[in-house]
């Protein structure tokens, strides 16, 4: 993986990526490439490539950003207070990468525990579930199937 300095990130990533990643932005409801995408395969983190959250998981919340039930690995994740804005939120990041990648909150499908991970299209990159063993995420397909 490439090095994930400030410098090294803003050759690497769209203004937007950068944006939302490394300033905690937020791309408009609506507007995001992965919001209403249905297609089989995993969602890996833009900044590092590490595997955040399965095709399996994600549904249509209505609320303009990608959601998810769960994350495929919990670890790969951490939360932080967010009072932001005037509200009081949990914030998603990567917790290598560090990258802000959404919010969580407690509104998601009681029958799949109740979570609604809310996350940028900007902060992800999704690897087709045909694709994975090319791109080295091969053990990850138990997620997806």
């Amino acid at each position: 993986m490439a090095e994930n300095n400030k410098e090294d990130l803003k050759n690497r990533l769209t203004p937007e990526q950068y944006n939302v990643t490394q300033n905690a932005g937020t791309e408009p409801a609506f507007t995001g490439k992965y919001d209403d995408f249905y297609k089989k395969g995993i969602y890996v983190d833009v900044v590092n490539g590490k595997p955040l959250f399965s095709s399996a998981d994600k549904y249509d919340a209505g609320c303009g950003w990608p959601s998810f039930t769960k994350p495929i690995n919990e670890d790969e994740l951490k939360s932080d207070t967010d009072t932001s804005f005037g509200m009081i939120r949990q914030e998603v990041r990567g917790s290598d990468s560090k990258s802000h990648l959404g919010h969580v909150f407690p509104d998601g499908p009681q029958d799949k525990g109740g979570l609604r991970y809310c996350i940028n299209s900007a902060a992800l990159k999704f690897i087709p579930y045909d694709k994975m063993d090319e791109e080295g995420y091969g053990k990850y397909k138990k997620f997806v199937e």
